[in-house]
């Protein structure tokens, strides 16, 4: 379904020096497959998203969906069939709009008059009932502003906008890295039905690697650009953190900095 292929990425660094990140990366992912992601700091996770989303071109290389070449395709393009959650719950919402609004807009994303025919009000009762499964009370405060919503709270309705008309492909980039624990979780478990449901492709970014190995089907790990583990099915389900951070050891030696990994 996603295929990169030979993706080849270097950036000028502040010094004037080079830092070369992929060195012809290649990845293919499955229809309705959930990846998680994980890696050490600048392993090259945010740039591989930012890769195929196309905020960022590669220097060589192709990014394919359906098998079709998207590498140079325009942003906007690619937001029509591409949508992503990032880890800063002020992004990815309008926060002088109100949820109402937000899910209205995301709702005729693409659709030949877009937000300009105005809000949804068929299917208001919809969103609310969508909203109330999140059990964080957002679905009573349809007409609030969302500047005035909790980070989590504000998450939470990112991601239902993103997904309210099924993309091909989500990108989550560490999506719940800024919440407490029990909001993160709630995210965490809706991200999985929802994706589960509907059967969208998604990768996921995460530091934490309880959740790397609780949620989706593959994990992969970035090491300085390269994929140095890939692992899915039973082996996958017979992980722990502990193994984990064990064979990214035995591939690539002495971890120095697995506190960047959280259990």
């Amino acid at each position: 379904m996603l295929s990169l292929r030979s993706i080849e990425k270097t950036f000028l660094t502040e010094l004037g020096t080079e830092k070369r990140v992929f060195k012809g990366l290649n990845l293919d992912i499955n229809n309705g497959e959930f990846i998680t992601v994980i890696g050490s700091n600048g392993a090259g996770k945010s740039t591989l998203l930012n890769l195929i989303m196309g905020s960022i071109t590669p220097d060589s290389g192709t990014v394919s969906l359906d098998e079709k070449d998207i590498t140079r395709d325009e942003l906007y393009k690619k937001n029509s069939y591409i949508s992503k959650v990032y880890q800063d719950p002020s992004m990815g919402t309008a926060p002088s709009m109100t949820v109402f609004e937000n899910l209205s807009m995301a709702d005729n994303k693409g659709k030949k008059f877009n937000f300009s025919f105005g809000l949804n009000q068929k299917r208001k009762n919809y969103y609310e009932s969508l909203l109330s499964e999140l059990g964080l009370g957002i679905e009573k405060q349809m007409d609030t502003e969302v500047r005035m919503l909790s980070g989590g709270q504000r998450q939470c309705l990112a991601l239902l906008m993103v997904t309210l008309n099924k993309p091909k492909l989500l990108l989550l980039d560490e999506h719940t890295a800024a919440l407490d624990p029990k909001t993160s979780k709630i995210i965490l478990d809706k991200t999985d039905e929802i994706v589960r449901k509907n059967n969208i492709t998604t990768l996921m970014i995460t530091h934490n690697l309880e959740d790397a190995i609780t949620y989706g089907d593959r994990i992969i790990m970035l090491h300085e650009g390269e994929i140095i583990l890939n692992v899915s099915g039973e082996e996958k389900r017979k992980l722990t953190p502990k193994k984990l951070l064990e064979k990214f050891q035995t591939v690539k030696g002495r971890l120095n900095d697995s506190a960047i990994f959280t259990a």
